[in-house]
């Protein structure tokens, strides 16, 4: 049984995130030849303040973009 777990920063809506589990769920069925059933798919979310890119964390990335 294939089992992804997929780790990102909060904040993408529900739909968003079932789309994508959907979307890698049929990737495997595809690729791997198992069945949709076999898919185990997880997601860990990470507040913004929890998760940083290039020395500064997403809230900050995302206030000096706002500048």
């Amino acid at each position: 049984m294939p089992e992804i777990t997929v780790s990102m920063a909060y904040g993408r809506t529900d739909e968003q995130k079932a789309g994508m589990m959907r979307d890698i769920t049929q990737a495997l069925v595809k690729n791997l030849g198992v069945d949709a059933d076999a898919v185990v798919i997880q997601i860990n979310e990470a507040p913004l303040a929890h998760k940083m890119k290039g020395g500064k964390t997403f809230v900050e990335r995302a206030a000096a973009a706002k500048k």
